[in-house]
């Protein structure tokens, strides 16, 4: 049976005034559902002028322009979230959909990660880069993935330095006695007991408000997060010690990710690598500005230090790390290509 069009009348083409003069394709629109547009809240525990920050923009600016806005981001710093292994239990249980976190808190979770922590492992910016961004590195990020948490990419906060009220440090003695705020990291902790401090684990939201009120008499953090979280205000020495490699790690919540399809899935790897290369940036630059900055807002600077008995005292912390997990990631990371170069 052939259905036979009714001509149309002149009431029949009749529009309703708004839309007069649009054409077609913009009326075809008009009946289309909107595209349900997606909130994904990432948090930190830095600062909104910091490098975690910074990578977090590059982040926005790639995942939104990959999905043409299907997806938008929403920053929380500051540890409005809550500190960082509070934060990495959320995205568990899928109160938070990303996080930028440094690796203290992450052995917790994934054991096999405390090997970054090690002192003195990489000897410079190009050997650690170029570990986190080989085999070795990827297939860290994949053990992350065993782990009710979602490995998305190697990010950075820089090699760590230590700060304090009581005296400059330029030999391991000098850290005698001293309270020092390190992360929840058993393998950090025993290289500041190694050499005669006292660590003191705490969140990263609660260290300022710490080192003002005496509770602790000194931290370490990279240079980065020393000068962009006004640490300077609260310390007077500064020294240039660079015992640890901190890398930084952006993680994805399982719960979001088994929601995303394949393609899905490759914005966010993509947009999180370039997310880790603007904080790479960032603290590479302050890396070399930042030490004058800190210097001229009054802070004692020791730069020239010399790391071999740095490196001999704290040999303790390697034989807790290889007693409880083994030798194979130290192996592959010291047998590298990497440590060739």
């Amino acid at each position: 049976m052939t259905i036979q069009a009714r001509p149309a009348t002149s009431s029949a083409l009749r529009l309703p005034q708004r839309l007069a003069g649009m054409t077609l394709p913009a009326l075809f629109c008009l009946s289309l559902p909107a595209l349900a547009v997606q909130t994904i809240n990432v948090g930190h525990t830095l600062s909104d002028n910091s490098h975690y920050s910074a990578g977090v923009d590059a982040f926005k600016a790639k995942l939104e322009e990959l999905s043409t806005g299907e997806f938008v981001v929403e920053e929380h710093t500051s540890g409005s979230l809550g500190g960082e292994r509070a934060m990495i239990e959320g995205l568990q249980i899928g109160t938070i959909d990303a996080v930028i976190t440094s690796t203290g808190p992450l052995g917790n979770f994934v054991p096999q990660s405390y090997v970054l922590d090690l002192p003195f492992l990489f000897d410079d910016y190009d050997h650690a880069r170029c570990v986190l961004d080989s085999e070795i590195g990827q297939e860290l990020l994949d053990k992350v993935g065993e782990h009710d948490l979602v490995g998305l990419a190697w990010s950075e906060n820089g090699f760590r330095h230590m700060t304090n009220n009581v005296r400059d440090i330029k030999t391991p003695q000098d850290d005698a006695g001293l309270k020092i705020r390190t992360m929840e990291n058993e393998v950090h902790m025993a290289a500041f007991k190694a050499m005669g401090a006292h660590p003191t684990p705490m969140a990263f939201p609660e260290l300022f408000t710490a080192l003002q009120q005496g509770t602790v008499d000194g931290q370490e953090n990279p240079i980065s997060v020393i000068l962009t979280s006004n640490l300077w205000e609260v310390q007077d020495h500064l020294s240039l010690t660079g015992h640890v490699y901190s890398p930084a790690i952006m993680l994805g919540s399982p719960i979001l990710w088994d929601g995303l399809n394949d393609e899905q899935k490759g914005w966010f790897i993509e947009a999180a690598r370039a997310g880790a290369e603007a904080t790479r940036e960032m603290v590479s630059r302050l890396e070399t500005e930042g030490v004058d900055e800190l210097e001229s807002k009054g802070m004692s600077v020791v730069r020239d230090i010399d790391k071999a008995p740095f490196r001999e005292a704290v040999q303790p912390a390697y034989k807790i790390y290889t007693d409880e997990y083994g030798s194979e990631w130290l192996d592959r990371i010291r047998g590298s290509e990497c440590s060739e170069s």
